[in-house]
Formats: structure tokens, sequence, C-alpha cells
């Protein structure tokens, strides 16, 4: 084998699945922190808790079979190959993802004081461009109006106060109706 192990697609699932697990310690710490609520037989920890534990199945198995692999690992073997490397100023991919990441943390920023439906728009429709959908009528429709739909289900029917900044005449509006 011409490839060094620490060079392998197995040594990187390796490494991946040890940052998962400590992600996923984090965030089950985290999730322990969200309010309860008094009577309530399933409390909001539970949901994300209960995604936790699965990605954490999945997690430990990818770990196992990362450690089973580079302990016995052959010539020809799919997992013995080079993994590519993650370079940020070369995969455009990578900057991709990296540039929605911040987009979210500015959505979150602006959530509340700028409104869901406001910051939704821009969001989706900066990642409708970005994924290559640039007719203007669909992507204008898509980002303006599956946002305004969620919230007034949200609004209306599941009763859930969503923010809605900019644009709380809309929610005035409604509630005449």
């Amino acid at each position: 084998m011409d490839v060094k192990k620490t060079q392998t697609k197995a040594f990187s699932n390796l490494i991946a699945s040890i940052v998962l697990i400590a992600f996923e310690v984090w965030a089950w710490v985290q999730s322990g922190k969200i309010k309860t609520a008094k009577n309530a037989a399933v409390q909001p920890s539970a949901f994300p808790r209960i995604m936790l534990v699965g990605m954490a199945v999945f997690t430990a198995v990818l770990l196992i079979q990362s450690i089973i692999k580079l302990a016995s690992m052959k010539a020809g073997d799919p997992l013995a190959e080079k993994a590519e490397s993650l370079n940020l100023f070369k995969d455009k991919g990578v900057l991709a993802a990296l540039f929605v990441i911040a987009l979210c943390c500015v959505y979150v920023w602006f959530f509340k004081s700028a409104g869901y439906v406001v910051v939704s728009f821009l969001l989706s429709g900066i990642i409708m461009w970005l994924i290559g959908l640039r007719k203007p009528v669909p992507l204008l429709l898509i980002s303006s109006l599956v946002p305004l739909g969620m919230w007034l289900v949200f609004y209306k029917f599941l009763t859930v106060n969503i923010p809605m900044g900019w644009l709380q005449f809309l929610r005035d509006l409604v509630d005449k109706i």
C-alpha cells in the first residue's frame, strides 16, 4: 500500500466520527439548558435529544467501522484510497458551504428584528441562486410564497407567534380577517 494510513478515507472517517461525538456531547449538554414546560409529558428538549441519540448511533457505527478498517486495511480497498483534501481556497463547494453557514448566522441575528418572512425570503433566494435556480419569476415566487405560507400555517392554525418584524402590518391584516 503506497498511501499512509493517516491519509486514507478510513482515517478521515475516524477523525470525523470523533469530531461528531464531541459535537453530540456538547449538543446534549446544551439541550439540557432548554427551558422545561410545566405539566408537559414531553419536554422541549426531547426532540433534539432523540435526534442526538440517532446521530450518536450512526457515529458509533462509523467509528467502529473506521477502527476495524484501519486495523485490517488491504491495498485495493476503497477506504484505503487517499482522502481528498478540503482546501478552502480551491474547493468552491466548501466555500459555498461556509458562505451558507455564515448566512444562517446572519439569519438568526436578524430573525427577530427583520422578521421571519423577510429573512427567510432573503436566505432562500440566495441559496436557490447558489444552487443554480436563476430564473427570476420562480425564484421570487418560491422564496416569497413559501415563507409567507409557512408563517400563515404556524400563526393561524398552530397558533405559534413568529416574529414578523418589518411586516407586522401583515399580522394585523390577518388578525382582522
